[in-house]
């Protein structure tokens, strides 16, 4: 069983969320298909057959978070130094063509959202920054063509999505 490692916030949201499709949404969704079902020939019921492919949506997300908490390894970050790029670390890297610079958190699967800067340890980026420190300059190969990155800083910052 591979272990999924994420931060305590991440850990919280995901038992948030399964609690909610587990005490309000899987009781909701009985009660819609019930009354589209009341409402007569289920061969032609599209609010009975939406309701099931809704019911169906619904437990399969259960299933993919029960087995997520039950994979899960809540990692710290707080609690070591981020002298190099680790899980948890924020980073600030200079794309040495463009000079842009991007700021992103290295999190969990679950936990990324790359739009909001949040990329996950098992990502192709993270996976060639992880072991960086300040100063380094990498190369780094994504699916739109390589990148030469300089790390600028290297720390830890709360997570707040």
């Amino acid at each position: 069983m591979k272990k999924e490692p994420m931060t305590l916030f991440g850990f919280t949201k995901l038992e948030t969320e399964l609690n909610d499709l587990k005490k309000v949404q899987r009781p909701q969704i009985v009660i819609e298909i019930d009354i589209a079902r009341s409402h007569g020939d289920l061969k032609e019921n599209a609010e009975y057959h939406a309701a099931r492919e809704k019911q169906t949506f619904i437990e399969t997300r259960i299933a993919e978070f029960t087995d997520l908490i039950s994979r899960a390894q809540i990692i710290d970050p707080a609690t070591y130094e981020h002298q190099k790029i680790l899980f948890g670390s924020t980073i600030k890297l200079e794309d040495l063509d463009s000079g842009k610079v991007t700021k992103y958190t290295i999190v969990g699967a679950f936990e990324s959202n790359p739009d909001k800067g949040f990329i996950s340890i098992s990502s192709p980026l993270a996976k060639q920054l992880v072991g960086k420190k300040v100063g380094d300059e990498v190369d780094v190969t994504l699916p739109n063509g390589k990148v030469s990155y300089e790390v600028l800083e290297v720390y830890f910052e709360p997570i707040k999505f």
